[in-house]
């Protein structure tokens, strides 16, 4: 193994203490001095330069089931990060590599080499790893064009527009030929976000109206395609302007994430009778395979500026809950990033 350089005395991280209850609270979670990690046989110890917060995280404070393990009582949880390569226990990975893994909300972790995707700082900023070029952007590829079979001329609606899924659903179906695009956002800003700098054709402020009203006048002829990331009022106004033959791909509902009682539904889902539309739901998890053929398109398009993307980065591990809860809240615009 590697010589282990000289490092802090403890590591700190954050660990889940109590279950929240609607919205998570302060007080519902710990930052807490750890020892270091020394890593073992086939390991390597990384300094994480970038975490990342994501709505998901929410489900994972749960007890209740669902397609990943909750976090743990007392313990560190777990998130998309990248950091450099400290310490080394492993042929694969050499110190100075720099690695995108699972083990965020802490300073350093002892990662697995097997589980440790090298990643390139020259060929992109290493926090795009996490987003634009990362786990965000390939739930954005996989969805629009496998979930809800994108094809051109497509017209498309986005909620959660100005969002790091969003706002790339919406830029990669203008790329590949959708006639129309609309994205709905929390703000006048980031609806002026969406129309001018990621050239959707129309957007509007969900909070200034009705949902169902300003899609129908975004969309007077319908949509073809809807990427959920609300759910709620959005889902409905969604189902009651979908084409013949519309499909609707549901990547998330963050409007009911800290919901105590269970949301009710849409009440107009005869309406997909009458359409033959289709609502179906996926995880990222299941479209790995994508991934080679993602990055192949996508990445020249970043490195071009066909495609752009925003940031909102938060600075210090300490800062980490807070940033976290910004999601939940709508604070960002794109991808939220804490900056250790």
């Amino acid at each position: 193994m590697t010589d282990i350089p000289t490092l802090p005395d403890a590591n700190r991280e954050w660990h889940l203490l109590s279950r929240p209850v609607g919205w998570p609270k302060p007080e519902d979670f710990a930052l807490v001095e750890a020892p270091m990690p020394t890593p073992g046989e086939g390991q390597v110890l990384v300094k994480n330069l970038y975490v990342s917060v994501d709505p998901y995280m929410r489900g994972r404070m749960s007890a209740a089931k669902s397609y990943a393990a909750p976090y743990e009582l007392g313990k560190v949880m777990h998130g998309g990060a990248v950091g450099e390569v400290v310490a080394s226990n492993a042929e694969a990975v050499a110190v100075g590599d720099h690695v995108l893994h699972s083990l965020g909300w802490r300073e350093y972790a002892a990662v697995d080499a097997t589980k440790a995707v090298k990643v390139d700082p020259q060929a992109a900023p290493l926090s795009t790893y996490l987003g634009v070029l990362g786990m965000t952007g390939l739930t954005a590829y996989a969805g629009l064009l496998r979930t809800a079979a994108f094809k051109e001329g497509d017209v498309v609606f986005v909620s959660g527009a100005a969002g790091a899924v969003g706002s790339q659903v919406g830029q990669i179906a203008k790329l590949k030929g959708a006639s129309r695009v609309i994205g709905s956002a929390g703000s006048d800003e980031k609806v002026k976000l969406l129309v001018e700098e990621y050239g959707f054709d129309a957007a509007f402020n969900y909070k200034a109206g009705p949902v169902s009203e300003q899609l129908r006048d975004a969309a007077p002829d319908g949509i073809d395609v809807y990427f959920d990331n609300v759910g709620g009022e959005h889902l409905q106004a969604a189902i009651g302007s979908l084409n013949q033959g519309g499909r609707i791909a549901v990547c998330g509902m963050i409007s009911v994430y800290n919901n105590t009682e269970p949301a009710p539904g849409p009440n107009n889902l005869a309406r997909l009778i009458q359409t033959r539309g289709r609502i179906e739901g996926f995880l990222v998890a299941d479209h790995y395979d994508l991934q080679p053929q993602f990055v192949q398109e996508v990445g020249p398009w970043v490195a071009s500026g066909a495609l752009k993307y925003r940031e909102t980065v938060v600075e210090g591990i300490e800062n980490n809950l807070e940033a976290f809860l910004g999601v939940l809240r709508g604070d960002n615009t794109g991808k939220m990033i804490v900056k250790l």
